[in-house]
């Protein structure tokens, strides 16, 4: 798990209670998470927003295999995670172990 702090993606420097995604929306992930099995590229979907006052908000994040099951629940800054672009497609690869 990634500790919440500091950085920021696309972050203004006047804070807001807007969230920069909505839940469950479907995000990319921006760095590996080794310990799921996870790679950056991978797609997941929010499920919760956790405002931080003094740094960086952070998601939980629902990973599921390409039958529609959950395979890993993560918890990530907005930093480790970005949006899916419309010059971007889904492939399928084993999940590491």
């Amino acid at each position: 798990m990634y500790q919440l702090k500091g950085g920021g993606h696309e972050v203004s420097h006047h804070r807001t209670d807007k969230m920069s995604y909505e839940l469950f929306q479907e995000v990319v992930l921006q760095k590996d998470v080794a310990e799921k099995g996870l790679l950056k590229g991978d797609v997941a979907t929010i499920v919760e927003h956790h405002p931080l006052p003094d740094g960086e908000d952070g998601y939980t994040l629902e990973v599921f295999n390409v039958l529609g099951d959950t395979i890993a629940v993560i918890t990530l800054p907005e930093s480790a995670i970005g949006p899916l672009a419309e010059n971007e497609i889904f492939s399928v690869r084993a999940l590491a172990a």
